[in-house]
């Protein structure tokens, strides 16, 4: 349930932020169906994204592996991961959601506009209208954190045992909300341009800052190097983007040449903005659910969740790679008033999704102590530090389903381009599960109840938001409508197989001292339980992934994506 900012745009934080892009995409042509140009673009661009995403995911794990191995998992850590949340609500409001809603249709208008002959230049009309504005007002907000940051330690982490050094790394860390609203600026410009490679990029910019950081100030700093680690990353996510974006605002081209496009301001803008940026917060708030619930036990807890999460979450990352991937076809769908096709990419994408998630999730809990071990048990990270990781990891990682379908169905209530408060209540109520559940579990079952209550809250918030997309008799109010049941069905089918290839994959495991030959026999037992038993059940989840892996082959040999 936790949103990392590690995570680059693509992921499921990402789906709801790229649907005004999607959709201008997608109706660029005049004809019914994508000219081959234009779906051998987006094939380049999801191409690019998905590897950009997975360098920077595993910048990321490099990332924490560093902060692991200089500053181990104590005291130390947990203040800076108090710090921590600035960036974290950062990338989310003014990243991957809340701005890119706002900016990109504003940016497309002022391309049609230039495109029809329109007087001046509207794009260079419309970054002299708001830069300088948003400029002030991201400035105010990060000198109001920085001014405030002792204040914030004390309500974020009350039983912090060094909210001092929380409040240093929180000033250092609040720079980013400049530097990622910038950050943030450059990519919606660059989308609407249809230049994806720059915005995917500025994560492994930001990952870079910090490793390097950590590395070269670490003896003298200790662990504020990393807060300046984050300071100068954001720097480094504006300087990846600015080239492109000054050759585009420079470019006489008009990146969107489609004289039918839409002009008009959508009079329901701000509400799409309010229920997208609410569902944001919301899902963000469970940083601060667990982190505050976390403060209360003793040193190192809050560092045992974190690095339990960011390892159980790649699973879910790559699995939604898929849905960035085919959103553009449900938008072209649901645009030729197609709902039926729209219905079945969907329910294959969950199917597909949850196949590929729950793989990753029974690898995740059969080989939790050796991956740990590999991962972080080096330098400051002691054996007890892996063993107490390893158990919150397994427990973390019984939600990542639920992660994955939210993800997944996100895209389905705003693909319409209509505002929906429904995903907000839905997240609402997981919120509240994981509070009230983790407020009795944490004295009795310490970190572990924390996780436990954020598996089961974001499953609540998953099984709300698949009921709402049900089939009903007048539609559906957000664009998509699903067969509930049927989509349970499928899902229970890889379910029952991930529980028998997680108890085979912990005996491999098990049965070797050494982390490599034990990491790696379970594995090569999970997978080998788990995929021909998933089609003995009929999955159908599974042979839908060996094909995109085939299709996905043969374009890269025969070199379509060049």
């Amino acid at each position: 349930m936790t949103v990392v900012p590690s995570q680059p745009p693509g992921s499921e934080k990402d789906a709801a932020a790229t649907v005004p892009a999607a959709r201008a995409a997608t109706q660029a042509g005049d004809g019914a169906d994508p000219a081959p140009s234009s779906r051998k673009f987006l094939a380049r661009a999801a191409l690019a994204t998905a590897s950009l995403s997975i360098a920077a995911s595993l910048l990321g794990l490099v990332r924490d592996q560093a902060l692991a191995r200089l500053f181990g998992a104590g005291s130390d850590t947990d203040a800076f991961l108090v710090a921590w949340t600035v960036p974290e609500f950062a990338a989310t409001l003014l990243i991957e959601d809340g701005l890119a809603i706002a900016l990109i249709p504003a940016f497309s208008m002022a391309l049609a506009r230039g495109a029809r002959g329109a007087p001046g230049d509207p794009v260079r009309a419309l970054v002299a209208a708001t830069l300088p504005r948003l400029c002030l007002a991201f400035a105010a907000v990060a000198a109001l954190v920085a001014g405030t940051a002792p204040y914030l330690v004390r309500a974020l982490a009350p039983g912090l045992p060094d909210p001092h050094l929380a409040a240093d790394c929180t000033r250092l860390t609040a720079t980013c909300v400049l530097t990622f609203g910038l950050a943030g600026y450059c990519s919606a410009a660059l989308r609407a341009h249809r230049r994806f490679l720059a915005p995917a990029a500025i994560y492994i910019a930001y990952n870079t800052g910090i490793i390097s950081a950590m590395f070269l100030f670490g003896d003298r700093w200790g662990v504020r190097s990393a807060a300046v680690g984050v300071a100068a990353g954001g720097c480094l996510m504006i300087a990846v983007q600015l080239p492109s974006l000054w050759r585009q605002l420079v470019s006489d081209r008009p990146a969107l040449g489609g004289a039918g496009a839409d002009v008009e301001a959508r009079p329901m803008q701000l509400a799409l903005v309010a229920s997208v940026l609410l569902f944001a917060l919301c899902r963000q708030s469970q940083v601060l659910v667990e982190r505050f619930l976390a403060s209360t036990l003793p040193s190192g807890a809050i560092s045992h969740l974190n690095y339990a999460q960011k390892v159980a979450q790649i699973p879910m990352t790559l699995s939604l790679m898929v849905c960035t991937v085919t959103f553009p076809m449900v938008a072209r769908a649901l645009a030729d008033g197609d709902t039926e096709r729209a219905r079945s990419r969907v329910q294959r994408d969950l199917a597909l999704a949850s196949c590929l998630v729950l793989l990753g999730m029974c690898a995740v809990v059969a080989c939790a102590p050796q991956m740990i071990e590999l991962l972080f048990q080096r330098g400051a990270f002691t054996p007890s530090d892996t063993a107490a990781t390893a158990d919150v990891m397994r427990v973390y990682a019984l939600g990542l389903l639920g992660q994955t379908l939210v993800g997944a169905l996100l895209r389905s209530y705003f693909s319409a381009g209509r505002p929906t408060w429904y995903p907000f209540g839905a997240m609402a109520a997981g919120i509240a599960v994981t509070s009230a559940i983790g407020a009795v579990t944490v004295h009795a079952w310490g970190v572990a109840g924390i996780a436990a209550a954020n598996a089961l809250g974001i499953t609540v918030t998953a099984a709300l938001m698949l009921a709402g997309l049900r089939t009903a008799r007048h539609g559906s109010p957000y664009g998509v409508s699903i067969r509930v049941r049927q989509v349970l069905a499928e899902l229970s089918r890889p379910v029952c197989a991930a529980v028998v290839a997680t108890v085979a994959g912990a005996f491999a495991a098990g049965r070797f001292t050494s982390p490599e030959a034990g990491l790696v026999a379970g594995c090569v037992t999970v997978t080998a339980v788990f995929v021909p038993l998933s089609w003995a059940l009929g999955a159908q989840g599974s042979p839908s992934a060996l094909r995109s892996v085939r299709t996905l082959t043969r374009r890269l040999t025969h070199g379509r994506f060049r």
